[in-house]
């Protein structure tokens, strides 16, 4: 490390040793474990500082273990270690397959922690503290982070070197990306990141951490081509239009480095940055789309889709 301020976030990922060595700490049933870390810097002033943090933690065993594991499990931070993992591995291990190591994890962690009845698959569930955590790791299987397909090696560095020091809250950002509902039905309110979000009188805000995207509805776009914001009358419609951008305007002054900002209107050729992420629940293959929606033309799979795959796994 170059550097470290105050938004600097370190992962620090152990393995749980099988084998008894001089080196190795014994596992002793219910005892706290301790973790210390000294970290030794110079101080922009000039000074050179020791600091010492440690972290006690208690072993997880016997018949407990998996409901204390589960009462302690964070998804975020979880979702933001399973990113860094796969793209230190897909850096340093020449024939790692990141898409094949995510879904065999997942199906783990699935098999080992969800409710459910051998054989039926119906009968899947998981616990509300691991019940978003699939969702990540579907959303993460389509980022930028495993799909370096039309990104450079440079621009694949940059992505993966913000992903090793953001917090998680930041890195969740960047896995699965926020998006917010402006309409005149109701306030800003956040949405599910799939295709039938879209709608012809919303504007929607996607802040995906590297980009901000405000997206018009086609009928929004129409209005606003129309100059209605600027006619008496219509001064909700002016205030719709602008409420997204005071939101990005936020974003955009807080966060370093800066986001790229993307103003598009449905139907337009930078709405692309939009149904990138979105999931893809309305394809050209679908049934009777929703009138005044978007058609996503991809051949990948669905969210609903990759849940019914990782249930039949699971219960096997």
């Amino acid at each position: 490390m170059c550097g470290l301020d105050k938004k600097t976030s370190l992962c620090f990922v152990y393995d749980i040793s099988r084998k008894v060595g001089p080196d190795t700490v014994a596992q002793q049933t219910g005892e706290q474990l301790y973790l210390q870390f000294v970290t030794y810097y110079q101080h922009h002033e000039g000074q050179m500082r020791l600091r010492t943090t440690t972290i006690s933690r208690q072993w997880a065993s016997g018949a407990a273990t998996v409901q204390e594991l589960i009462d302690g499990f964070d998804q975020e931070a979880a979702a933001a270690v399973v990113a860094r993992l796969v793209s230190f591995k897909m850096e340093t291990e020449a024939d790692f397959d990141p898409i094949r190591w995510l879904d065999r994890a997942l199906i783990r962690l699935c098999t080992k922690f969800g409710d459910y009845q051998k054989e039926t698959p119906s009968s899947f569930s998981l616990s509300p503290r691991l019940s978003i955590f699939p969702q990540f790791m579907f959303n993460l299987r389509r980022s930028q982070f495993v799909q370096v397909f039309n990104n450079s090696p440079d621009e694949t560095a940059y992505f993966r070197m913000m992903l090793e020091r953001e917090n998680v809250g930041n890195a969740v950002a960047m896995i699965q990306p926020s998006l917010i509902s402006y309409s005149f039905q109701s306030g800003p309110m956040p949405v599910l990141l799939d295709a039938t979000a879209i709608a012809p009188d919303k504007i929607l805000l996607l802040d995906s951490y590297f980009s901000v995207v405000i997206f018009h509805g086609i009928t929004i776009a129409q209005w606003r081509k129309a100059g209605y914001q600027d006619q008496e009358g219509h001064e909700a419609f002016a205030q719709l239009l602008k409420a997204p951008h005071d939101e990005s305007d936020a974003i955009i002054k807080e966060r370093f480095p800066v986001p790229r900002l993307v103003v598009c209107d449905q139907y337009g050729s930078q709405a692309r940055f939009l149904l990138a992420k979105l999931n893809p629940s309305v394809t050209y293959n679908s049934d009777n789309p929703a009138p005044g929606g978007d058609v996503i033309f991809t051949d990948d799979v669905s969210f609903e889709v990759f849940m019914d795959h990782l249930q039949r796994l699971a219960v096997q």
